[in-house]
C-alpha cells in the first residue's frame, strides 16, 4: 500500500494546481512584457522510497500521517528563473495566491549558506476542497518550492553530486572551490538583472 494512502490523487491536484497558476501567470506576463517569468518549472510528489527513508532518519512511523505532517515536502516545485526579479515576482504570486499560506520563508539568495548554496525557498499550506490527513474538509496540505536563477540551479546540481558520491579526490579543494564558483556565479546573476534593468529602463 503507498504511504500516501487514499491522500495521493489530492496531493496530484494541489501540485498541478499550483503548477498551473505558476504558468498562467507566466503567460501573461509574456503577453504583457514579451519575456516569461520562469525557464523551467519541475515538480514531483516525493517517491515512496526517499519518504520513507527521511521519516526514518527523523525517528517517525512509516505512514500517511507522518508522511503529511512530519515532512513539509512531499509535493515539491522547483522553478528556474533566467533573473533574479523573477525569482522574486513568482514568489509574490505563491504568496497572493487564494488558499495558500506561507508556512515559512527562507531567503538564501540574500543571505547565501556557508557553502555557497543561493535559493528561495517556501513552506505553502496549500488549501483544497478535499478532505486531508487530520480529517478536515476543506484540507490542508504542505507544498515545498524552491526559486532559483539557472546559475544558482546548475551549481547546486553539481554540489548535489559531490554531496551524494560516496569518494571523492580533494574534498577540501573542492569545496572551497565551489564557494568561490557560487560568488562567481552570483556576481554573474547581479550583473545580468542590471543589464536587464537598464536595457528596460531605456
Amino acid at each position: 500500500m503507498s504511504i500516501y494512502e487514499n491522500y495521493y490523487d489530492t496531493m496530484n491536484s494541489v501540485m498541478h494546481t499550483l503548477v498551473r497558476a505558476v504558468e498562467e501567470n507566466s503567460r501573461r506576463h509574456e503577453s504583457a512584457c514579451g519575456a516569461k517569468l520562469f525557464e523551467h518549472l519541475r515538480f514531483r510528489i516525493k517517491d515512496e522510497a526517499s519518504m520513507r527513508e527521511k521519516l526514518a532518519r527523523n525517528g517517525k512511523q512509516a505512514n500517511a500521517y507522518h508522511a503529511l505532517r512530519a515532512v513539509t515536502d512531499s509535493i515539491g516545485l522547483r522553478i528556474v528563473c533566467l533573473f533574479i526579479d523573477d525569482v522574486y515576482e513568482n514568489a509574490a504570486l505563491l504568496r497572493n495566491l487564494p488558499g495558500c499560506t506561507v508556512v515559512k520563508e527562507k531567503d538564501y539568495i540574500q543571505n547565501a549558506k556557508p557553502n555557497g548554496y543561493r535559493s528561495y525557498h517556501m513552506i505553502l499550506d496549500v488549501e483544497t476542497d478535499a478532505p486531508d490527513v487530520d480529517g478536515n474538509t476543506p484540507g490542508h496540505y504542505f507544498v515545498e518550492v524552491q526559486l532559483r536563477t539557472i546559475a544558482m540551479d546548475t551549481w547546486a546540481a553539481l554540489e548535489h553530486e559531490m554531496k551524494y558520491k560516496k569518494t571523492i579526490a580533494n574534498p577540501e579543494l573542492i569545496v572551497s572551490e565551489l564557494r568561490r564558483c557560487a560568488n562567481e556565479l552570483a556576481a554573474c546573476d547581479v550583473s545580468m538583472q542590471t543589464l536587464r534593468n537598464i536595457i528596460r529602463d531605456s
